[in-house]
Order: structure tokens, then sequence, then C-alpha cells
């Protein structure tokens, strides 16, 4: 991410880093770019990174990118944000995700709808064109209200998301 982080920076655009204070000590090895906000859990991090981000992008990674991934797709496909959410495939690095998400709609697990709030590309440049052109075709079904009240709160408000 430092080179991400420095790449966007030198760049001439603001970078916001979010992490939680408990993982400061282990994350955090050099000098910071740009703005930290330290923020008390994962939960908050995300909510966060959502309330300022323009789009999602997951670059290759592990355990951690997925959980993350996973949770800002199903986000949209409630309706909390309408951002495109991308995935730098390099070197294929997502084609097996892909493939198991495509026959997830085949299934009728994930409506194709759904399934277009994933946007993927080789390159940062084809993916960055992809996400400006990026309009959403799913529906939502969360109350935004409450989603703004749990962000302020701090826990989840308990209500029937569809309608």
């Amino acid at each position: 991410m430092g080179l991400v982080s420095q790449a966007v920076y030198d760049g001439g655009r603001h970078v916001l880093g979010v992490i939680p204070k408990s993982l400061m000590p282990r994350e955090i090895t050099g000098e910071t770019i740009g703005e930290v906000r330290a923020v008390s859990g994962m939960h908050q991090r995300k909510a966060e990174m959502a309330r300022h981000a323009d789009a999602f992008i997951a670059l290759p990674g592990g355990y951690g990118t997925l959980e993350e991934l996973l949770e800002v797709i199903t986000w949209a496909q409630l309706g909390i944000h309408e951002k495109p959410v991308g995935l730098l495939n390099v070197d294929g690095y997502y084609n097996s995700l892909l493939s198991f998400i495509d026959k997830a709609v085949d299934e009728g697990f994930v409506s194709p709808a759904a399934r277009s709030i994933i946007v993927a590309a080789q390159t940062a440049h084809e993916l960055i064109s992809k996400l400006e052109e990026y309009v959403p075709k799913h529906c939502d079904v969360a109350s935004r209200l409450n989603w703004e009240m749990e962000q302020q709160l701090g826990y989840t408000v308990k209500s029937d998301i569809a309608r």
C-alpha cells in the first residue's frame, strides 16, 4: 500500500489511510504518506473508508482483502452505497473468484444485476476508465437513515431491510 499511496500522493491527490489503533504498531513501519486516521476497530475502518471513498479497488491480496472486498460488495447489493467496486486483476489473480461469482449467478445465488457491482480489469488504467463509466444496475433495499444511524451510533439498528 505504501507504493500505491506514494503514487497517488505524487499525482497530487489526497491520501487517507484508515487503520485500527491496535494494528498501528504492526502495520505502520515507516514514514506515513498523507493523512492517517486511527479508529477503534475494523468495522469503523470500513465505515470511514466507505464514507470518504469515491470507489473501492482491491489489489491482489489475502484474507483481509477478500473480507473487505466482499463486505463492500454486499453493502452495494443492499444499497448502502452506490460506489463502484473494482478488482485489479493483475496476471489473472482474481480469475478464480470471478468464475466462482459467475457460477453463483448461474446457480441463482447472485442476481445478474448484483454481479455487475464488480468491475475488473488487468491494468490500473483500464480499471480506472471502467470505474469512471460505472452505473449501478442493482436496487437498493436498505434504509439509508438506518445506515447513517448505525455509523453515528456505532452499532446495528435492527430493521427489516427488504421493501
